[in-house]
């Protein structure tokens, strides 16, 4: 049977506390206890169902990490503050002195800069490599390698993962396959592709509002416990806890989630479509011309396509920032970082969220100054959106005005 998982979600059912069709939100930085033994036992991880301090978990964060394992196939899940809270406990309870990790090239700036920059001064080393080239992963493998790391569609190259084939490695050297699935909720299930674990940023699609910040680890029981030791679990010690009203706040709009990724992939094709058919060097999942899409959609929940984001290369970085600026004065979006708005964001990855890869290897990976990365809304006449782009696109220069689409 095909794994559904907007039907996960629908399924969950919580009651308030008197009766509301939402659940009851625990306001409350610290829970009592009717006995000093029960206490003494929630320390030692030996009472189920009781609450001892925020940091550790609310109902409210647990409503939340349940929801998000469901959608995701997995046991259960640990919400955090951030996705860069949800990502680096992850690597610090996996690997300690002396371990090695083989990550992506393409991924998230933070997530590289916390690879490149921080874990060294752990003695924990990384590798980054060419994750569409399973060859290339297994030959990086060490005896101390303890990770595979990657994201099921990269950050900002929108390179697709075989989650599949890194799962087989993983599994054949006794690795841990994490990944990072921020860029694809329901359209990719990593979890049922053999992912160990799967994480999110929050704060972009499933979230969906640009109002908040947050992330979560979906995984086994046994990995979620650990991170929530009270003696050495990472995410319990390094303190990166989700505040339980952010987590109602989105718990509720995982609900739509399903709607708006279909929206969002919707809109993504037809203006990829567009795009490359004006003769702009277009990357986007769902396109013929991307060498990783019938990857993809060997992987895909069909219902939710290719995603909305999209990226087009227009030559120079002062090309890409007049572009973006001229669209955000004709109120076609935003020259903001992130994803997943009901309005698009655009941004150049390169001075933006991937800033923190040095300029060679931007060049090494193919991430080129007139990059433009777009996380296409919800917009209800997208073919109005599209030609008003292309105006803004003439205007400039990039397209021949003279050519129809």
């Amino acid at each position: 049977m095909a794994f559904k998982p907007a039907n996960n979600i629908q399924d969950l059912q919580y009651f308030g506390e008197f009766g509301g069709v939402n659940p009851s939100i625990s306001d409350s930085s610290t829970y009592t206890f009717l006995s000093a033994k029960t206490m003494f036992d929630t320390f030692e991880g030996n009472a189920d169902g009781c609450y001892l301090y925020s940091r550790h978990s609310t109902p409210s964060n647990l409503y939340l990490g349940e929801a998000l394992a469901a959608m995701e196939g997995t046991e259960t899940a640990n919400v955090s503050a951030s996705g860069m809270g949800a990502i680096t406990p992850v690597i610090l309870q996996l690997c300690g002195a002396g371990d090695h990790i083989i990550s992506s090239r393409t991924i998230y700036g933070g997530t590289y800069a916390f690879l490149k920059n921080f874990t060294p001064r752990f003695n924990i080393e990384t590798s980054f490599v060419n994750i569409t080239k399973l060859d290339v992963v297994e030959a990086s493998i060490t005896k101390n390698t303890k990770i595979i790391f990657c994201e099921s569609v990269s950050n900002p190259l929108l390179e697709v993962a075989n989650i599949t084939g890194l799962a087989q490695i993983a599994k054949k050297h006794n690795l841990k396959l994490v990944v990072d699935n921020t860029f694809s909720p329901l359209s990719i299930s990593p979890a049922t592709l053999g992912a160990d674990i799967v994480i999110h940023s929050l704060t972009k699609f499933i979230n969906g509002s640009s109002d908040t910040v947050g992330g979560v680890v979906c995984g086994t029981q046994d990995f979620i416990n650990e991170l929530r030791n009270v003696n050495d679990g990472a995410s319990m010690l390094l303190g990166s806890t989700m505040d339980s009203l952010r987590a109602a706040s989105i718990l509720k709009n995982l609900r739509t989630l399903h709607i708006r990724m279909e929206q969002h992939s919707k809109n993504g094709l037809y203006l990829a479509n567009k795009f490359e058919t004006d003769g702009l060097k277009t990357v986007y999942p769902g396109l013929k011309s991307h060498p990783s899409h019938e990857q993809f959609k060997n992987m895909m929940n069909t219902a939710y396509g290719y995603g909305g984001m999209l990226t087009i290369d227009v030559g120079s970085l002062e090309k890409a920032n007049e572009l973006m600026e001229l669209m955000q004065n004709k109120n076609l979006g935003y020259l903001a970082v992130s994803l997943g708005f009901y309005k698009t964001l655009f941004s150049a990855p390169g001075s933006s969220t991937s800033s923190e890869i040095p300029e060679d290897e931007q060049k090494e990976m193919g991430l080129s100054d007139g990059l433009i990365r777009f996380s296409i809304g919800l917009d209800a006449d997208i073919e109005r959106t599209y030609q008003m782009m292309r105006q803004c696109m003439e205007e400039l220069n990039i397209l021949d005005s003279k050519k129809t689409s």
